[in-house]
């Protein structure tokens, strides 16, 4: 069976849009943009994301060594685009072991990115970028302050904004967080990528758990 949208904030199945109303309705949330369902990361997925987009589709570039791309997702429909991008990657871990990032790119009021790191509230808050920022990345040429929430012991969550839009950075394991702290290069997707090679590999688990509400680590 074919799996179906379910809600950015709450992952709960959507009704879809009918007579009297043209969006996706969540019972607890009322209007929201649909989570499409996870796919395979593959060229076409990303040629397809890329057209839809309405918020950037980040990608670290260059890709850390031994590091592949492991997942799209997007929360929007042909109404209003993809106006929540999400991008997985998956490699050696810095300090020992492997780990995933997560970027997400989202409007203001998806929720998606709290979602994610498993935040009360759509954004992050109006106090998260009180104080200097705790790490930076260059985002298409730009140096972007980004703030570490506090979102547990297993994952490490930094959050800015970037083109207008949230931008949230979740690595797992916590320890991965380093990552951010070495001046780590984002390219947007949705803009000319000339020859760029977008190394791809399996799905990431961890993306499709999140996506199904069923993150093991907080299990």
């Amino acid at each position: 069976m074919k799996a179906k949208p379910t809600c950015p904030r709450c992952g709960s199945e959507l009704r879809a849009p009918g007579l009297w109303s043209s969006a996706w309705q969540c019972d607890a949330h009322g209007s929201v943009p649909p989570l499409q369902p996870i796919v395979r990361p593959s060229a076409q997925c990303l040629d397809d994301l890329r057209a839809k987009a309405s918020v950037p589709v980040w990608v670290p570039w260059p890709l850390p060594t031994g590091w592949l791309v492991t997942g799209f997702a997007h929360a929007g429909d042909d109404r209003t685009g993809a106006v929540a991008t999400v991008v997985g990657c998956s490699g050696p871990a810095p300090l020992g072991g492997a780990a995933d990032l997560l970027l997400v790119a989202e409007s203001p009021g998806v929720g998606l990115g709290s979602r994610f790191a498993g935040l009360a509230g759509p954004d992050p808050g109006e106090t998260f970028d009180e104080g200097p920022a705790h790490a930076k990345v260059d985002a298409c040429g730009h140096p972007t302050a980004m703030w570490n929430v506090d979102a547990g012991p297993e994952v490490a969550v930094f959050v800015g904004e970037a083109k207008a839009a949230w931008i949230w950075a979740l690595l797992w394991p916590a320890a991965a967080g380093v990552l951010l702290l070495e001046n780590l290069g984002l390219r947007d997707l949705t803009e000319r990528t000339g020859a760029l090679d977008v190394p791809f590999g399996a799905l990431m688990p961890r993306l499709t758990e999140l996506a199904q509400g069923d993150d093991p680590t907080r299990r």
